[in-house]
């Protein structure tokens, strides 16, 4: 069993939250869960976003995600891939 996780870093969230929900509603069917992180909430909430996405579909499908969140300035993602035997 396999099991795809994109991790998504946010450098400045107030700026790219939106690009990024927009680029995730557009591929929400290779989405099976989504866990969002920052830090501090109400006066004290943190500009750096941390996001969990475990990815189902074909891994050309994934590449194109990573990829068109990557390209955000401030953003950067990494896939990584857990395997059990």
């Amino acid at each position: 069993m396999t099991r795809t996780i994109l991790l998504v870093l946010i450098g400045n969230r107030r700026e790219s939250a939106v690009k990024v929900q927009q680029i995730l509603t557009a591929w929400g069917c290779i989405i099976k869960t989504r866990l969002g992180i920052h830090d501090g909430v109400l006066e004290n909430c943190s500009d750096t976003g941390l996001l969990l996405l475990e990815l189902v579909g074909t891994d050309e499908q994934k590449q194109e995600l990573a990829r068109k969140i990557s390209v955000l300035p401030g953003v950067s993602s990494q896939i990584v891939n857990l395997e059990v035997e």
